[in-house]
């Protein structure tokens, strides 16, 4: 057996897992949104790669993975979206704390219009290759959702900082992954263009993962601020009526 894909996965989540409990940050406290928002994205990815594997989109080196496969996939694959979610709100989290002024408020509309222009061009070039129409569909879709349809909260100009900061461990990570490789790519489903050993696709398959899980986990996080502001009124109500008598 060999352990690299599973080490990898634990060298992501590691440091992220033990810096959880800074003071600053609280991440710890938090969990009870990172877990459900981290769980339901990775369902839907999981049937994406379920897919892809299918459709020998991808596939993976037995040489190195120990070999336990749960619905046709590798452990270490299914950890994968675990770890790297968790790592990549962690980063989000952190940023948010320690630099809450973020000059990428006023620009994040443009920003996300110059995506959902760069997801349509590259569907009309690439739309016959199965990574690349899921991968860039389904951003154009989530993207599109949450800037024009989702109005109770604002999130992605603290998003775009964090995407930015997560290419950092991503360019390790994925570089080792395509590198050894890990991963086996088919080039006849994908662009075919790679920075270094890493697909081009690879780096709007994270923008698309980590934005699922950031909009859910601040969706999850809306929720009960809503619920708790509901409550403090309803308080506020009885207490108003109490002392009516």
């Amino acid at each position: 057996m060999n352990y690299t894909y599973l080490l990898i996965n634990i060298g992501v989540i590691f440091f992220p897992l033990i810096l959880s409990f800074d003071k600053k940050v609280h991440f710890f406290s938090k969990w009870k949104f990172v877990l459900p928002a981290i769980l339901i994205t990775g369902i839907v990815f999981l049937i994406w790669d379920l897919l892809f594997v299918k459709l020998n989109v991808w596939s993976f080196n037995s040489d190195y993975i120990i070999g336990i496969k749960l619905f046709g996939l590798p452990l270490e694959e299914i950890l994968f979206f675990l770890t790297v979610p968790y790592a990549c709100i962690f980063i989000y989290e952190c940023l948010n704390a320690y630099f809450p002024a973020n000059t990428l408020q006023k620009y994040s509309l443009a920003i996300s219009n110059l995506f959902l222009g760069l997801c349509i061009a590259i569907l009309f070039f690439g739309y016959s290759r199965w990574y690349t129409l899921i991968n860039f569909g389904f951003l154009f879709l989530v993207l599109a959702y949450i800037e024009y349809v989702n109005i109770e909260f604002r999130f992605m100009y603290k998003f775009f900082r964090a995407y930015l900061v997560s290419l950092i461990p991503f360019y390790i990570v994925n570089g080792f992954l395509t590198a050894i490789p890990v991963v086996i790519y088919n080039n006849q489903e994908n662009l075919g263009f790679r920075v270094g050993t890493i697909p081009f696709e690879d780096h709007f398959y994270l923008m698309g993962l980590l934005l699922m899980n950031v909009y859910l986990y601040e969706f999850f996080k809306s929720k009960k601020s809503n619920q708790g502001e509901s409550s403090l009124v309803s308080e506020k109500e009885r207490l108003g009526v109490l002392g009516g008598f």
